[in-house]
């Protein structure tokens, strides 16, 4: 056998195997996707994303306080609101009083040093269920989306969102948003991290569940990306970058390793994020339910693969679990 072809010296011990990896997981690595309600004393639990649940904010204390205990650096809220009249435009988006900026300025005076992003979006707020404002004729407005995304955008980062995530996927959001929080004397106070590669997935079926966001009619098709367009996202990567980006994500994760390898390699000094989305951590736990493999395995299995394709941020359901996991 030629000395070329032993590899197995290198990874025949435990501690050795670890030290292949370019980078190990840690704690602040993830990032846990909240959904936030506007009935204050909310607890529900959603059938479809086993031991996840709606919140609302009189609840974060005793729900969060054991995580920050544990090691929990970073959330994103996600707004449920089911008390609002919604419109066209998405008008409860930004309401001081809605679930996201209540939950923001909640969670600012509990866990001071808890990072907060905020996603943002108008599917839950908008009375059909899309992302943006549509013209008479039906098709998306980019414009005025643009420009409304923005809106809500400066209102998370005033009343003190660390980070805002666009995942509307409208033309030109990043630029919009940007803008506005410079104007506003925000540009250097609030990351903007942006759904960069958001494909056009079957797996967020359990979000929108959770979220009540499944839009009424149509589909979201026109401005998430297919499934098989690696050159638009690629485009879509470049031009966040340019518009002001300062985190990339892409969404879902595990079927799209190849493109957060090519984020990693389009943004190399960026923060590159992905989201292990609902359907992705719903699968692995029906899996290890069904006996299929052991949940902590995979989960790990999954989310290293990630981190292996150049992510640094991790957005997964399994934090907590994480949270443990890496204690062990």
């Amino acid at each position: 056998m030629d000395i070329s072809s032993v590899l197995q010296g290198g990874y025949q011990h435990p501690l050795s195997r670890s030290w292949q990896a370019q980078r190990g997981l840690k704690k602040n690595m993830f990032m846990y996707p909240i959904f936030i309600t506007d009935e204050p004393d909310a607890h529900v639990e959603i059938p479809s994303l086993p031991g996840q649940a709606r919140w609302g904010v009189n609840k974060l204390e005793e729900f969060l306080g054991p995580l920050v205990k544990r090691g929990l650096r970073s959330v994103i809220l996600f707004g449920v609101p089911l008390h609002c009249e919604k419109d066209d435009r998405g008008t409860p988006a930004d309401d001081p009083n809605g679930p996201v900026i209540s939950a923001v300025r909640k969670l600012r005076e509990l866990f001071p040093e808890l990072y907060i992003a905020c996603d943002v979006c108008l599917c839950e707020y908008t009375s059909h269920g899309h992302c943006g404002v549509f013209r008479p004729d039906g098709t998306i407005d980019n414009t005025p989306s643009a420009a409304r995304i923005a809106e809500v955008a400066l209102a998370y980062a005033r009343a003190g969102a660390h980070c805002v995530a666009p995942s509307d996927m409208m033309d030109g959001r990043i630029k919009a948003i940007k803008r506005a929080l410079i104007d506003n004397g925000y540009g250097n106070r609030c990351t903007l991290m942006s759904y960069s590669a958001k494909f056009a997935s079957a797996l967020y079926g359990p979000f929108r569940d959770a979220a009540g966001s499944a839009p009424s009619f149509g589909d979201r098709k026109c401005y998430q990306l297919p499934p098989t367009a690696k050159g638009l996202a690629r485009r879509a990567i470049r031009r966040d970058v340019d518009e002001g980006a300062d985190i990339v994500m892409v969404k879902p994760a595990l079927p799209y390793l190849d493109v957060i390898q090519d984020a990693k390699e389009l943004a190399p000094d960026h923060p590159l994020a992905c989201y292990q989305v609902s359907g992705e951590y719903a699968m692995v736990v029906a899996g290890a339910k069904a006996g299929v493999y052991d949940l902590k395995t995979m989960a790990f299995e999954t989310v290293e693969s990630m981190v292996r394709a150049g992510c640094t941020l991790i957005l997964t359901y399994f934090t907590p679990q994480f949270l443990h996991w890496l204690e062990e």
